[in-house]
């Protein structure tokens, strides 16, 4: 064979090859969902907005509940329905169940540690076990209740001097402090702030930050290239929050060493620090001193901030629908008699108490669009979809709790639609998943369940309330602030009365 004809043969098999992969290529891109147009280098970044979760719900409006956006350099597919949720978190959650790192979360690499953002992996599974036999069971939340009981009543306690004065409690902080106070007790046996000290605003402002910052756009994100330069010094901040967190935990751990010789005195605490420490001391340790301080960091922020703003949406929803208030109030009183104290036990007796809980975080989803998640392989979706390899995938759960196909009158608040249905937010129905589901639902959901009604429980059987300065309830600011989490904008502000 000549030259002339070797080169020309050649030049056929590139042709050949070329065609088939630019056909493959369309036939491929013929199949991913559909989404808005994308501006050159960009993308989609400009309509994301400062609330991307509602600016992804008037796009999915367009585009259909599986659609796709390129934000800089990466494919985004966004589900907003349950059908499709469902399938992502359940059916094929082999498929979707690795994590889109945020480059803030890989600030003390954490992204490899974290059992929220490792991928699926034995150490991985070591870590959700003992989130679930160690630190979330029925038996080691049972065993901690008295501890957040009396946490209750210093919340109380501190309601009865705005009471006596007539003053507005500003609640966003109250709830806080007791949710920081009700959670350290589960796991340390201690509380860390006062109400009236600036302890409680110090770890508020770190828990803030680092939801803030895990969830507000940054550049490196859309950009992988420019990750060296940390441009916003967003991982920088991260960066010191995170160390703050470590330094307190492992102070903590260290302290609690100095027990090891003396058994009794070791075991005293009872508490989650204890069982963990446990694990790490043993022969064959089956957690490190690391992973210890990194899974703290996890529960320890994630339970307080989503925890603390739910009591607060929730507050304020009954605020502007006061007969909603009243339903809940009377039904409390039904169930208890005169000077009995209300306990966990008597939540699963309060059915329009937990209704009232779904309809919140239907309305008002702690993380709205959950935790993002990540295609490992190029993966099928809803048999006509197909989403690329390394895709983000997030999950619009603010978007299905809103859907007119889903809810009637998706933006009222009415509790009583959960009276004469099963669905749950324990991530088996998907039209509620506050907490996600399949193999990556949130681990502290148990925790987080007992200390959002036993609190909300308590401000409507001890206290009615009324809004300061004469404000009407339809004229309550109701406007959100994105993190990774969702917060009411503007803190909710009330007048206890003894009721």
């Amino acid at each position: 064979m000549d030259h002339l004809t070797l080169l020309l043969f050649i030049s056929f098999i590139f042709f050949i090859l070329f065609f088939i992969f630019q056909t493959r290529s369309s036939q491929s891109a013929a199949k991913n969902p559909p989404g808005p147009r994308p501006l050159p280098i960009i993308g989609n970044i400009l309509e994301l907005g400062t609330l991307p979760h509602q600016s992804l719900t008037n796009l999915s409006r367009t585009y259909g509940p599986v659609m796709t956006l390129k934000l800089g350099r990466t494919t985004t597919v966004v589900i907003s329905s349950p059908q499709a949720a469902k399938e992502v978190l359940q059916k094929k959650d082999h498929a979707f169940s690795f994590r889109t790192i945020p480059d803030t979360i890989r600030a003390h690499d954490h992204d490899q540690i974290s059992v929220v953002w490792m991928p699926p992996s034995s150490q991985w599974r070591v870590l959700k076990r003992i989130c679930v036999t160690e630190v979330f069971s029925a038996h080691r939340l049972d065993s901690t209740q008295t501890r957040r009981q009396r946490k209750l009543q210093d919340l109380l306690n501190y309601v009865d001097e705005f009471c006596r004065n007539g003053e507005a409690l500003d609640i966003s902080d109250a709830v806080f402090t007791t949710v920081l106070n009700s959670i350290s007790n589960t796991f340390f046996s201690m509380d860390l702030a006062r109400y009236t000290s600036d302890k409680s605003q110090e770890f508020k402002d770190i828990i803030w930050g680092i939801m803030e910052e895990a969830g507000r756009p940054n550049v490196v994100d859309f950009f992988p290239v420019l990750r060296v330069l940390d441009p916003q010094r967003a991982r920088s901040r991260m960066m010191s929050h995170f160390g703050k967190l470590f330094a307190f935990f492992d102070g903590l751990i260290e302290e609690r060493l100095r027990f090891v010789g003396l058994e009794m005195e070791f075991k005293r605490f009872n508490d989650v620090l204890d069982s963990l420490m446990q694990l790490m001391m043993n022969e064959n340790p089956q957690v490190s001193r690391p992973q210890v301080l990194h899974l703290f960091l996890d529960l320890f922020v994630a339970g307080i901030d989503t925890t603390s703003s739910t009591i607060e949406w929730a507050m304020a929803e009954l605020l502007r629908n006061p007969e909603k208030m009243k339903i809940a109030k009377d039904e409390l009183r039904q169930i208890l008699r005169e000077d009995e104290q209300l306990e966990e036990f008597h939540i699963s007796r309060l059915p329009f108490l937990r209704a009232i809980v779904k309809e919140t975080m239907r309305l008002h989803p702690s993380l709205p669009l959950l935790v993002p998640h990540k295609t490992e392989d190029e993966a099928e979706l809803c048999g006509c979809f197909v989403v690329p390899k390394n895709a983000h995938v997030l999950i619009n759960a603010w978007a299905i709790g809103r859907d007119p196909n889903v809810y009637d009158d998706p933006n009222q608040f009415k509790p009583e639609r959960f009276m004469d249905n099963e669905i749950d937010f324990k991530g088996h129905d998907f039209e509620l998943i506050p907490f996600g589901a399949g193999r990556r639902i949130c681990p502290g959901l148990p925790l987080a369940n007992r200390t959002v009604h036993i609190v909300l429980a308590s401000l409507l059987y001890h206290y009615d309330w009324k809004n300061p300065n004469g404000f009407k309830a339809e004229d309550m600011d109701m406007s959100e602030m994105y993190g990774i989490s969702l917060h009411k904008a503007i803190p909710l502000k009330a007048i206890p009365i003894k009721a």
